[in-house]
């Protein structure tokens, strides 16, 4: 479905990502971890578009993604929660919903998207008038997934859904991302929780300083004494 080989990204001269390589099966949820500024979100904003890539590839469903402008990476079937949400906060929960559809074949679908975000979070159909920016953090980021779920994609890229939330908050929406996967959508998930990104994944990356440092199952990678120390807080022992 989704394949990363060797992708190298850069700021200027900065280097941000080396010889990237990663990928996501139909259907999988895939998790990518790390600490603040390995590279994860310029990682996502790559494979969206968002962010030009320097070399290697992007290929999904073996198109090339790696010149696509971000509208053409969402006409191919992906959407992106981003880091922050970066909802227009003086336009209706609606509104913001709406924009998600733009893509000509979801836009043929809006009714029924629709309807499937509304029965996912039944709070944003109570609150569809009211603006974006009245919302708490955590309604804001359902808001965000839901957009992302207006353009019906095959894959869901979403970029430290977490961040800044209540546990409970957060609980509730890595119930919401596995139901969503369960549904047959592919989601690559970007996430500093680790133990609950590791929880709900197929399989994960650990990302460092820009490169792919560990990869394999969450049952494998918790087996790892550097793992368990630098993530998970223990030291040494089995978590």
């Amino acid at each position: 479905m989704l394949e990363v080989a060797a992708l190298d990204v850069a700021y200027g001269d900065a280097p941000a990502l080396w010889n990237v390589s990663l990928a996501v099966r139909d259907r999988e949820l895939v998790a990518i971890v790390g600490p603040n500024g390995a590279g994860k979100t310029t990682l996502i904003n790559a494979i969206a578009g968002l962010h030009p890539a320097r070399g290697g590839q992007i290929r999904f469903d073996g198109h090339d993604l790696s010149r696509c402008l971000a509208h053409e990476v969402c006409g191919h079937g992906i959407a992106i929660v981003p880091e922050g949400r970066r909802l227009f906060t003086a336009m209706t929960v609606e509104e913001n919903l709406e924009i998600g559809c733009y893509v000509p074949a979801a836009r043929a679908r809006r009714q029924e998207n629709l309807g499937r975000v509304y029965s996912i979070f039944p709070i944003l159909r109570e609150r569809r008038r009211q603006a974006a920016g009245a919302l708490s953090g955590g309604m804001q980021q359902m808001l965000a997934i839901g957009r992302a779920l207006m353009a019906g994609p095959r894959l869901l890229l979403l970029d430290e859904p977490s961040l800044g939330l209540a546990p409970a908050i957060v609980d509730h929406l890595f119930e919401v991302v596995t139901e969503i996967h369960r549904e047959g959508v592919a989601v690559l998930l970007v996430e500093q929780n680790v133990a609950k990104a590791l929880e709900i994944a197929a399989r994960a990356y650990v990302l460092e300083q820009g490169r792919i440092v560990s990869e394999g199952s969450p049952a494998d990678l918790l087996r790892e004494p550097r793992i368990q120390e630098a993530y998970l807080g223990h030291r040494g022992e089995a978590p």
